[in-house]
């Protein structure tokens, strides 16, 4: 099967939902116009990746900053996922877009799955949130390693440092993976040979292809976020998207400069080329020695035992 594919490299419009839904949509458009099947945004594109967790102090600034993000983030599903299920039916394309997810009083680094015919095959979580991030954002669980059955193949998605952990990435591919849906912020320098050696490695490791996604930061973001002291480890631009083919090999890539579509053909007959070789999920792999054991159940802080039903039902 023959699949055209494309990472999109964008700025948001900074802590805007509207505005950057509203880009978002455009882009659709222009990969209905071109053709393209399948689609990947960077992380947490709307709207926007809370930058000021690195650069800012915690005490003085993350309050401030937090509930705009708060205000912005998406219920889901809700309106803004309404609207993203419309535009890629009306595209005829399959979608994965890195959002700011809101539920009661928490946040989460979430990616929405989106196929074809307009359904939203699921909302998955970050595992972890890295670092500085734990300031913003709460933890996904097992539920949100899984994979989805799309007209493009059968996709799989992890967010940005997720890459460095072997069983979330594992879990992930013994699921028969064809295509990953890798997503990072932009604006980082510092962490490009880390994406250069995460998503090569992980399309070898996996024999899939990689689509990955990375943000750009514009000047207009760091005006925001400049009465921080560490604003200064943060550059404009700063994307890094890419395609890589299961022999790890760049297909499209990566893109440093410039916000837009960067697309590639992907042949998922390499797949079987690659997998007569290393196929780490069989037989290469030695379930007698080593398996994971992966609990995929949705976790819960409240499980309600004996309640009653009211008078009067049946």
């Amino acid at each position: 099967m023959i699949v055209q594919a494309a990472a999109v490299q964008m700025a948001p419009e900074f802590l805007n939902t509207r505005g950057t839904l509203e880009k978002i949509l455009r882009y659709i458009e222009e990969a209905a116009v071109q053709g393209l099947e399948l689609l990947v945004f960077p992380e947490t594109i709307l709207p926007g990746y809370p930058y000021w967790a690195m650069t800012h102090d915690s005490m003085s600034h993350l309050s401030r900053f937090n509930r705009r993000l708060h205000a912005q983030s998406i219920v889901v599903p809700g309106p803004e996922t309404n609207e993203l299920c419309a535009a890629a039916k009306k595209a005829r394309c399959n979608i994965v877009v890195g959002i700011n997810e809101r539920e009661g009083g928490t946040l989460y680094n979430s990616q929405l799955i989106i196929n074809h015919e307009g359904e939203l095959l699921g909302c998955r979580r970050k595992l972890v949130p890295t670092s500085q991030e734990r300031m913003i954002w709460g933890r996904g669980d097992g539920s949100d390693l899984k994979v989805y059955q799309t007209s493009s193949g059968v996709l799989g998605a992890l967010i940005c440092y997720e890459h460095s952990n072997p069983l979330f990435r594992y879990s992930i591919q013994a699921q028969s993976e064809q295509i990953h849906a890798a997503n990072w912020p932009g604006g980082m320098p510092f962490i490009d040979h880390i994406m250069d050696a995460a998503i090569r490695h992980y399309a070898f490791e996996a024999g899939s292809f990689v689509i990955s996604a990375t943000s750009m930061l514009t000047r207009e973001i760091l005006d925001e976020l400049s009465d921080g002291s560490g604003v200064d480890k943060l550059q404009p631009g700063g994307g890094y998207s890419a395609i890589v083919s299961p022999r790890g090999l760049y297909l499209a890539g990566p893109e440093r400069e410039k916000e837009g579509l960067i697309g590639a053909t992907l042949d998922l007959e390499e797949i079987v080329a690659a997998k007569i070789i290393v196929d780490g999920q069989g037989h290469y792999a030695r379930p007698d020695v080593a398996r994971l054991h992966l609990n995929s159940s949705k976790q819960t802080a409240l499980i309600i035992e004996g309640r009653e039903e009211p008078r009067g039902t049946s």
